[in-house]
């Protein structure tokens, strides 16, 4: 049977381009890049080409990219490393939206629990962070607000250069995590005034186990490892060079053929959004407009997604219901919540998200297969009401 893969919120595969400049530094090309030998001296090379590369992308400096081991971990690194400097010392609250991943929720709660004031911006039923009410939560006592570019369950896209625009307004410093969205749209730093962005390499066809953080040049923070000094003194930890050089490869492809996926994912996504929703109560979860092009979410009456998800891996798609890192949670997924769903029609939702490998036929097959499980599911469900 072959495989339709519509989880690519979740991961993707190596591209056969990355894993082809990757392949050299797993053996031949192995030295340590700390090393002042020749083979140090090679692996430091590559590493101070890859974050070039990477950093003309989003139109950063080269010294303002921190090769890190996951988005999770830039994202942790921005939120306690500024919560753990001499700026905290007089200003100690932050500010985030109620649809952000854990790796930013989490470590804020973990915070709250040092001391620091921590605000959960609502977001409305698309959601959309409400730009008044995040201005009125601004005080001098504001140390930072973080806001993800794009969700990784809905796909919803925030205002990110009118949030950078009232940030700079009241000298508050603004971090995005862009991990669903690096590379996938387009992202100037120093345009849309942003001081710190996370991404990701394995959600643009790169490698697992390495990230990056962008830290706009003068701000200083506390680093979450201490040790040998590595990435200016902000990450130290000997570098995954491999994974470095993958990452920069995927990320200049991304770029590359951002324009031309953009239009062909969109079609793709509409087609799937507009005949799904024929099923009755049946929903869209997010944007209509603000949305990824790769992403759809649906939430469907009277089943449990999980076994809609069940279902449909046996019918040969990989598909989630709610983030790919909370789906062993019997809790609905906080997302969905926050944009107003009942927890009981929370839980039968499901997300389909495309990537680079997915055709029209794969579109036509999975919509197929929702109807047919769904309308079966729905035969056996104590929930389902006509």
């Amino acid at each position: 049977m072959k495989r339709i893969y519509l989880d690519n919120a979740a991961t993707t595969p190596v591209r056969e381009e990355v894993l082809e400049v990757m392949r050299p530094f797993f053996s031949e090309k192995f030295g340590n890049a700390s090393s002042i030998h020749a083979e140090g001296r090679e692996a430091r090379q590559a590493i101070d080409d890859a974050r070039r590369r990477v950093a003309k992308i989003i139109g950063a400096r080269e010294e303002e990219i921190i090769f890190t081991g996951s988005g999770t971990e830039s994202n942790n690194t921005v939120l306690k490393g500024l919560a753990f400097s001499s700026i905290a010392k007089t200003k100690n609250h932050i500010i985030t939206s109620a649809i952000e991943h854990h790796a930013v929720l989490e470590p804020l709660e973990f915070l709250e629990k040092q001391g620091f004031e921590v605000t959960i911006l609502p977001v409305d039923r698309e959601g959309i962070v409400n730009l008044k009410e995040l201005e009125k939560a601004i005080t001098n006592k504001t140390l930072l607000v973080s806001i993800m570019h794009a969700n990784n369950e809905i796909g919803t896209i925030q205002p990110i250069a009118e949030i950078g625009k009232i940030c700079k307004k009241h000298g508050v410093l603004f971090h995005t995590d862009a991990v669903q969205s690096f590379c996938k749209l387009p992202i100037d730093v120093r345009k849309i005034n942003i001081d710190f962005l996370s991404a990701s390499a394995h959600k643009i066809y790169g490698p697992k186990g390495v990230g990056l953080l962008y830290c706009r040049s003068g701000i200083k923070f506390e680093p979450l490892l201490h040790g040998g000094g590595h990435e200016f003194g902000k990450r130290s930890s000997t570098e995954n060079v491999a994974g470095i050089v993958g990452f920069a490869k995927a990320a200049e492809l991304a770029t590359k053929e951002m324009k031309n996926e953009q239009r062909r994912l969109a079609v793709l996504r509409d087609k799937l959004i507009n005949e799904i929703l024929k099923i009755p109560k049946s929903r869209l979860n997010g944007s209509s407009r603000q949305r990824l092009p790769n992403n759809a979410n649906f939430s469907f009456e009277g089943i449990e997604g999980e076994s809609l998800v069940l279902h449909l891996d046996m019918a040969g798609i990989a598909a989630s219901t709610g983030s790919a890192c909370s789906t062993k949670s019997l809790k609905p997924s906080h997302v969905l919540t926050a944009i107003g769903l009942p927890a009981q029609i929370a839980h039968g939702s499901l997300r389909l998200t495309l990537g680079r490998y997915t055709t029209e036929a794969d579109i036509d097959y999975t919509i197929r297969k929702v109807s047919e499980i769904v309308e079966n599911l729905r035969k056996i469900s104590p929930l389902w009401k006509k």
